[in-house]
């Protein structure tokens, strides 16, 4: 039984890192209606920028964590402003043809600045060690990223509940054309709402540089979890990315101990199972 529960504290761990991820492509789908290939890349980004601070630079951990958030948002802005925008009054497939074209582009990019050796940092020292959970050692780092993800959750719904710029953006998501008939200057919402999602991208791949391998190519293996994690909890819905993404974490870690062969196996079938009953998503509308 500790070996059950221990292992369901490890997906809880693994759920955290695809929550930061799918909850920005979530929010960004909410709100512009844009289904962003490229934001795996942007998690794929965070990850070598922070490698790069942590490592090479030899910044603190924390500083080299905010210091790739921030250049990934500056990246999001740069792509919502000067591209993205120009295509929200044309066909979707449009949007997602040009968000598949900068997932190559990033690809190429990290590869020209970074190589296309593996790389990975050594955990900071404070978050070093484990502690005994269940009869058996739990990585002190792993806790650290529940504690994150959680923190994470509770300040995103405060700050789209709570807040006078969350009610904004809702009023954006819900009818753009009234927002901006009533004042909303709706292209900057857009922007910041981008930046935004492309920030916990970044801090999702940023957290997970001291455990997780860094490469190119990453993001494609990312952006899958979190597609099936979107369309699992609804589309545009933060609850259904939170608990979209405990399933997925969870069912991955199980899958991993008893049927590592099936792994994917059972989440796909989660996802098609959803699907069938409810084509919007456990808890989203239909559009």
């Amino acid at each position: 039984m500790d070996a059950f529960l221990y292992q369901g504290l490890v997906g809880v761990s693994l759920a955290m890192y695809l929550w930061l991820i799918s909850a920005g492509l979530t929010i960004v789908f909410g709100v512009l209606g844009v289904l962003n290939f490229a934001h795996g890349s942007l998690f794929m980004l965070g990850a070598y920028l922070a490698y790069t601070f942590y490592g090479p630079a030899e910044l603190p951990f924390a500083v080299s964590v905010l210091a790739a958030v921030a250049v990934v948002a500056v990246v999001g802005l740069v792509m919502e402003h000067f591209f993205l925008r120009h295509l929200y009054a044309v066909d979707v497939a449009y949007q997602l043809l040009l968000t598949f074209g900068f997932v190559l582009v990033f690809d190429d990019l990290v590869k020209i600045l970074w190589g296309g050796v593996f790389r990975i940092p050594p955990i900071p020292r404070f978050l070093d060690g484990a502690w005994t959970v269940f009869g058996r050692p739990f990585p002190i780092y792993n806790a650290f990223v529940i504690a994150v993800g959680l923190t994470v959750g509770a300040a995103l719904w405060l700050l789209f509940e709570r807040t006078w710029w969350g009610r904004t953006v809702r009023a954006t998501a819900s009818d753009r054309d009234m927002a901006g008939a009533l004042g909303v200057r709706v292209p900057r919402v857009f922007s910041a709402v981008f930046m935004f999602g492309a920030a916990l991208a970044a801090l999702g791949g940023a957290l997970g540089t001291p455990v997780r391998v860094v490469a190119p190519g990453i993001g494609g293996a990312m952006i899958i979890q979190a597609f099936i994690i979107t369309v699992i909890g609804g589309l545009g819905n933060l609850k259904g990315a939170f608990i979209g993404s405990l399933i997925v974490g969870i069912l991955s870690a199980y899958g991993t101990l008893f049927f590592p062969v099936f792994e994917l196996f059972f989440i796909f079938v989660i996802m098609a199972a959803v699907l069938l009953v409810r084509p919007q998503g456990l808890f989203g509308t239909a559009r």
